[in-house]
């Protein structure tokens, strides 16, 4: 009987025992991890590959006359000229948001979008969505090159303009070898197609230095949305104050959108006589260049890629535009007026001349996302005069 009770002890030791160890290892059941979206939620904005650098001298632009931009000086003034600035620290980007068919995606709320900079998100501080009149640039190639198409370029710059409200505001450049100002911001209608008739040809192209006229002298004074329409086939043989790589970089540092509208004349050139058709030794009487027509020609295309890629805008070519182009500007007419505007105060400060990477995400799936994916902060523009326009 002893020897039982001792066994019976035993055994309720070991059980009270061992339940007691057991309860030391029990753990609460873990918290499952936050949701975290997979690319099948959202859409987003898609980043650009950064360019190699463009070799001056390959432009016939020697080194030694090259501006450098300044990033030593602060980012407000410099020598009296304006440059690219973030006010108050508030970054606006310009989104656009379409389906998968090319249509504008209306009514979305501040709560639909996310935006990042350097991979971190960033509180938004402004949402703006309202229907603003905006202020384009036609800018018009009219050199030798384009002599060929010169009927068809008016016509499509008229046809943008029927697409614009009467609010909406147009300058119109011409640039050949030099730049000319045809008319100033207006929203008169006739002054603005008799400035399209006005462009007339001249020697050389200097497509940088327009551009860097554009955006550096003329649309940084302008306050709220605006856009380049750049018809052009995208080749250079005069800019002496202005480089591929500088324009591009004064792109980005705008909030201005750039569409070109591109134009491959390279077979509508015409060599002297007994030439071949589509490569002559020169262009138009122009000085043959460092390499083969087809090789600048691919140069010019891939400098029209970029400046539509660094700013948000898209590159469209006449002939194989659905619709054409009186669509394709009605589509351009409506982004313009119909954007998303977000801005956002860095959580981290920039320094003058640094690259801050932006990525705008959007919480619905199998959407385009079209915004500028980086920005610069604070660097300087270097300043070419335009001439006057020509009566």
């Amino acid at each position: 009987m002893k020897k039982l009770l001792i066994l019976v002890s035993l055994a309720l030791l070991c059980f009270t025992s061992g339940s007691a160890q057991s309860g030391r290892r029990i753990q609460p059941t873990p918290t499952p991890p936050p949701k975290v979206d997979g690319p099948d939620d959202y859409s987003e904005s898609a980043s650009q590959p950064r360019r190699p650098l463009i070799r001056p001298e390959l432009r016939g632009v020697p080194n030694s006359t090259l501006p450098v931009p300044s990033t030593s000086e602060t980012p407000s003034s410099v020598g009296g000229e304006d440059v690219v600035k973030v006010e108050t620290d508030l970054v606006t980007i310009p989104v656009s948001v379409f389906d998968r068919n090319g249509l504008y995606i209306p009514g979305l709320l501040q709560k639909d979008f996310k935006i990042y900079e350097d991979g971190k998100e960033q509180d938004i501080a402004y949402f703006g969505t309202s229907d603003k009149p905006f202020t384009v640039v036609l800018l018009i190639d009219v050199s030798p090159s384009t002599s060929y198409r010169i009927e068809e370029i008016q016509q499509a710059a008229r046809a943008f303009v029927d697409q614009l409200k009467p609010q909406d505001k147009v300058m119109v450049i011409e640039f050949a070898a030099s730049v000319h100002i045809l008319t100033e911001p207006t929203n008169d209608r006739e002054e603005i197609y008799r400035a399209i008739r006005k462009t007339g040809f001249g020697d050389g192209t200097s497509l940088y230095e327009a551009v860097h006229v554009t955006i550096a002298k003329r649309l940084n004074g302008i306050e709220g949305r605006k856009a380049v329409v750049l018809f052009t086939d995208g080749v250079d043989t005069t800019s002496r104050k202005a480089t591929y790589d500088n324009t591009l970089d004064e792109a980005e540092e705008s909030d201005a959108l750039i569409f070109p509208v591109y134009y491959n004349t390279l077979m509508d050139m015409r060599a002297p006589q007994g030439g071949n058709i589509g490569f002559p030794p020169t262009i138009m009487g122009l000085p043959q260049i460092n390499r083969s027509a087809a090789a600048d020609y691919a140069l010019g295309k891939k400098y029209l890629d970029d400046l539509a890629a660094y700013t948000g805008g898209r590159v469209f070519r006449p002939e194989s535009t659905p619709g054409g182009l009186t669509r394709a500007f009605e589509g351009i007419a409506e982004e313009l007026r119909r954007q998303y505007n977000i801005g956002f105060i860095p959580r981290e400060e920039g320094k003058a001349g640094q690259r801050k990477q932006i990525k705008v995400r959007v919480s619905l799936p199998n959407l385009i996302v079209r915004a500028r994916d980086s920005y610069i902060v604070g660097a300087k523009t270097v300043p070419v005069t335009a001439s006057a326009p020509s009566k």
